[in-house]
Order: structure tokens, then C-alpha cells, then sequence
């Protein structure tokens, strides 16, 4: 199983025991998209850890805690060999403490010497503090996906940022 580490966060397979605490947090989560799907949750889980069906999800894990969860969708999904993209959702509670940039940063690097020469992530255009992260990163803006995500309010604009290996 996967397993990477950088400082004290540990990206790692999501532990069956972990699904209440997670659909807890997505339920809570502003930037959740209807209410979560408690079966699909459970299926990713399952299969955490390793690439299935051009998915790769992880635990976020500091200090021996759960503090959320990053992955990635490859090019059998959604994009053209070689981009891969990827999310990452942590609690409230743990924003804004240098996890997220420290986990994006291990994940982004792990892609790109294995075999994705693009990594790309979008993020709602009024999520400053995640667009901080990828600016600081040394991402590279590429603009603005106008109504990109069905919101309960209606559709998000979104941007687009990516890192290449080139």
C-alpha cells in the first residue's frame, strides 16, 4: 500500500473505521456538492491506496489523526494520458495549518515521478486560502472554468491550476 510522508503528514489508505468520521465531515463540508453518498464513500474506501479505475484515494493523516482525505483521477477517467487531478477535502478544524499545502505538495511531487508529467486541480475562484497553497506551490494559474460546479445555489466559477514536470 501506498504510503507517503512529508514532516508529520502521512498520506496513507483510508482505514474502514474511518467512514463515519469522514461522512460526518462531508456533510459538513461548505464545499460538498449535495449531501454525501454514504455507499460510494464506503466503496472508495475499499479500495483506498491503490489505482482502481483511474482513482487514487488517501488519508490525510497528522500525528496519528484523521484530518481528511486527498486523491486523484487519472486520464481513463476523465483527461488525456498524462493529466491527472487532484482533490484534496480537509476538516474545518485542521484549515489553515500548513497540512493541506504539506499534502498537496508530497502528492503533486509522488505524480509527477511516477509517470504524470501534468498534475492540475480546480478550486472554487472564492477559495482563497486553497488558491494561496497552489500559488505558493508554484502552480501555474490557467484561468477561470465560468459555471463550472452545480452548487445547491446554482453554478460556481472555478480555477484552473496545474504543475508539469516540464
Amino acid at each position: 500500500m501506498l504510503e507517503l510522508r512529508a514532516g508529520n503528514v502521512v498520506l496513507r489508505s483510508i482505514h474502514d473505521g474511518e467512514l463515519d468520521v469522514l461522512y460526518e465531515e462531508r456533510k459538513r463540508s461548505p464545499f460538498r456538492v449535495g449531501e454525501p453518498d454514504r455507499d460510494a464513500l464506503r466503496q472508495r474506501i475499499e479500495h483506498s491506496g491503490d489505482w482502481r479505475e483511474g482513482l487514487l484515494d488517501l488519508a490525510v493523516e497528522v500525528d496519528g489523526r484523521l484530518i481528511g482525505t486527498v486523491g486523484a483521477r487519472t486520464s481513463g477517467r476523465f483527461w488525456p494520458p498524462g493529466v491527472c487531478e487532484i482533490g484534496i477535502e480537509l476538516f474545518e478544524a485542521e484549515r489553515g495549518k500548513g497540512y493541506g499545502s504539506e499534502a498537496v505538495r508530497v502528492f503533486a511531487e509522488w505524480l509527477l515521478e511516477h509517470g504524470y508529467p501534468r498534475v492540475q486541480a480546480t478550486t472554487d475562484v472564492a477559495n482563497t486560502p486553497m488558491r494561496r497553497v497552489f500559488e505558493k506551490l508554484g502552480w501555474r494559474f490557467e484561468g477561470v472554468l465560468h459555471a463550472f460546479m452545480p452548487m445547491d445555489s446554482g453554478r460556481a466559477d472555478y480555477a484552473l491550476y496545474a504543475l508539469t514536470s516540464d
